[in-house]
């Protein structure tokens, strides 16, 4: 596999250092008799190591050159695919239990993988992702820093979100250039009830107009459904935690 050459369309960014290599599998820590999944496993520098612990790995890689070689490796299960088109809920199906999804996410596309897998998130026991490091302070930030957006509060109404590791550029080949990060994402067992869309909806207009007040975004979009409950909108969005996000769009899935 060391004579493939990165393919830039794909967001290729090999991760070569041995000792973050195993940092990271030792934060995964699979154990023999769950399915773990890896998305883009690449020249298999984190495949490896997985399957020096359980067997058989899934795969999932776009790149046909990339998985006719790993189809040559012992316990490996390759799904030849764009990510985006993968039914998770089928996949779990098939293996009979849970997932555990994990993988070195290509950079480029990595907000819409996360929210593609936000979809099939029952079926789901944790993930562990390498992304840019921006992403990942985005990920699991807290109210009133600069980082906290909608990124932040479509995914931490799901999950639990912890920063693990941070990679430097060095640890790949080519080198990104910019920071890298492990996160861990664990879904709540008992998350709140809510209309999805509804709540997407919502949030991405709280977002749209972040260095305002919310009474010029999320206050002219509440006025339009005629909502006449209470919520404090002398705020930026910024200032408000997930848990009040939630329950202003609980309060308006009822009233519709």
């Amino acid at each position: 596999m060391a004579q493939h050459i990165a393919r830039k369309r794909f967001g290729q960014h090999f991760l070569t250092d041995v000792n973050i290599i195993q940092s990271i599998v030792d934060a995964i820590d699979p154990r023999n008799g769950e399915t773990v999944v890896e998305i883009g496993p690449g020249l298999g520098a984190m495949t490896i190591p997985l399957l020096d612990r359980i067997k058989p790995l899934t795969v999932i890689e776009l790149d046909r050159d990339l998985a006719a070689k790993l189809r040559t490796r012992a316990g490996l299960e390759v799904i030849e695919s764009d990510v985006l088109k993968v039914d998770f809920a089928a996949l779990a199906a098939e293996k009979g239990q849970r997932l555990r999804v994990v993988g070195n996410l290509p950079y480029n596309i990595s907000s819409p993988i996360l929210f593609h897998l936000l979809g099939y998130v029952e079926h789901v026991v944790d993930q562990h992702f390498m992304l840019q490091k921006e992403v990942v302070d985005r990920m699991a930030a807290s109210p009133c820093c600069k980082d906290y957006g909608r990124l932040t509060v479509m995914l931490q109404w799901r999950y639990a979100i912890e920063s693990v590791l941070d990679v430097p550029p060095s640890a790949f080949d080519p080198p990104p250039r910019v920071e890298s990060a492990i996160v861990r994402m664990q879904p709540y067992a008992k998350p709140p009830e809510l209309d999805r869309k509804l709540f997407g909806e919502m949030v991405a207009v709280a977002f749209s107009q972040r260095r305002k007040l919310l009474r010029h975004s999320l206050g002219v979009w509440l006025s339009t459904r005629g909502f006449a409950g209470q919520f404090d909108l002398q705020r930026r969005a910024e200032e408000v935690p997930v848990a009040e996000f939630v329950a202003l769009a609980q309060v308006l899935a009822k009233a519709d």
